[in-house]
């Protein structure tokens, strides 16, 4: 089975700690501070998920763009949008997207970029959002660290349950390769029988260095702006397990 699409039908449940909020706040704080001022801007996320992302920045004022690959996932994010909000939600993967034209920033969070596992096509990725961008348009996202598949996930194991599901997560990490391997089960009880069905999936993350990223980030035509520690504007440390980057396009 793909990735989320069994995972779609219980991804806000179990990812309800997630500090969306905070993030959307702290997106916030980075495009002031990198020149993004108006909260007009045109902003397209790859890897939107059930769009808890895109929905709270269409809530700020921005016209948004939610791009994944996954359409269980999207029908959850169009589901759970408000008419009065501006979003176009396209299912498209971010290794080969297509916009209709030129966006002011794109974003990309909750570590999609470490789901690209090659490197060059993490490169294919980052040329294309050096395409789509206006000139001096920002481009920010995060990715776990090698630090949190090393010494966090590792080969650990985690579960969860809730009234209607659970899930059971076990994590396998390559270091020769770099590569995370999440295998993960998911119970989901059916409203009418109320027996469960269980969804199995594997995830793959890879981790990257900073320079590796700031190197492909190069290659693409990006310029490198800033890494920081997750929420702060403070640089990353060797313990730090989720950082953001900024790169601007190059006026062309």
């Amino acid at each position: 089975m793909s990735a989320y699409e069994g995972f779609a039908e219980v991804y806000d449940i179990f990812m309800e700690d997630t500090p969306y909020d905070r993030w959307t706040e702290y997106l916030k704080e980075i495009f002031k501070k990198h020149g993004l001022i108006s909260n007009t801007n045109i902003i397209a996320e790859l890897g939107c998920g059930t769009g808890n992302m895109t929905r709270r920045l269409a809530r700020n004022g921005f016209d948004m763009i939610g791009i994944d690959i996954s359409e269980n996932m999207l029908t959850k994010a169009r589901e759970n949008t408000e008419s009065d909000l501006n979003i176009l939600y396209l299912n498209q993967d971010m290794r080969e997207f297509e916009l209709y034209g030129t966006v002011d920033a794109i974003v990309s969070l909750c570590d999609s970029i470490n789901y690209i596992t090659d490197e060059k096509e993490l490169l294919q990725v980052f040329r294309l959002v050096n395409n789509y961008l206006e000139p001096k348009g920002l481009f920010v996202f995060d990715i776990n660290t090698i630090y949190k598949f090393r010494e966090i996930l590792g080969d650990n194991s985690f579960c969860e349950t809730t009234e209607d599901a659970a899930y059971t997560w076990e994590n396998y990490y390559d270091e020769e390769e770099g590569i995370n391997e999440f295998y993960t089960n998911f119970f989901i009880k059916d409203s009418e029988t109320g027996l469960y069905r269980r969804y199995e999936e594997f995830h793959y993350e890879k981790g990257y260095e900073t320079d590796k990223i700031k190197e492909l980030l190069e290659k693409a035509g990006l310029g490198f702006e800033g890494v920081y520690e997750e929420l702060t504007f403070h640089e990353p440390t060797s313990g730090s397990k989720r950082i953001f980057f900024v790169a601007r396009e190059r006026e062309k």
